[in-house]
């Protein structure tokens, strides 16, 4: 299975670059994943075009909360499915997701009850995908 993030914005914040950076670098063991950086106009739609046809799952606060091992067994069960070959993680810019884009994903996920900067979400997405791997292979990161 492979992993697409579509992210409005490149990210400002270097720390938050280096983090994404690290964890891209990290997951190339494990997972495919990639990650495109949308621009700043139009977002509902060029989200859901470059989603089009892949498993949607909308980053929002209002989403679904899930533990890390909720997480893990949820990757799990897509990976099982014969029908899902990619899974695309929406992210938002600073207004967060529209209705229309939420009912349209598969699934809206919360990383926190707290509004994140969408810069730090990525980190947060990619190193829980990187945790969520390490679990699944046996490895000591996620202790």
């Amino acid at each position: 299975m492979k992993f697409r993030v579509l992210a409005i914005g490149k990210p400002k914040l270097r720390h938050a670059a280096d983090g994404i950076a690290d964890y891209q670098r990290r997951l190339t063991r494990s997972a495919e994943v990639e990650v495109q950086y949308l621009k700043e106009k139009d977002e509902t739609n060029q989200l859901l075009d470059k989603s089009a046809g892949t498993y949607r799952i909308a980053l929002d606060e209002r989403g679904e909360r899930l533990t890390t091992d909720q997480f893990v067994d949820r990757i799990n069960s897509l990976e099982l499915r014969g029908d899902v070959k990619t899974v695309s993680f929406l992210v938002g810019g600073s207004d967060g997701h529209p209705e229309l884009l939420r009912r349209e994903s598969d699934m809206v996920l919360s990383l926190s009850s707290l509004t994140l900067q969408h810069e730090l979400a990525l980190v947060i997405l990619l190193e829980q995908l990187y945790r969520a791997y390490t679990i699944k292979r046996g490895e000591p990161y996620h202790r």
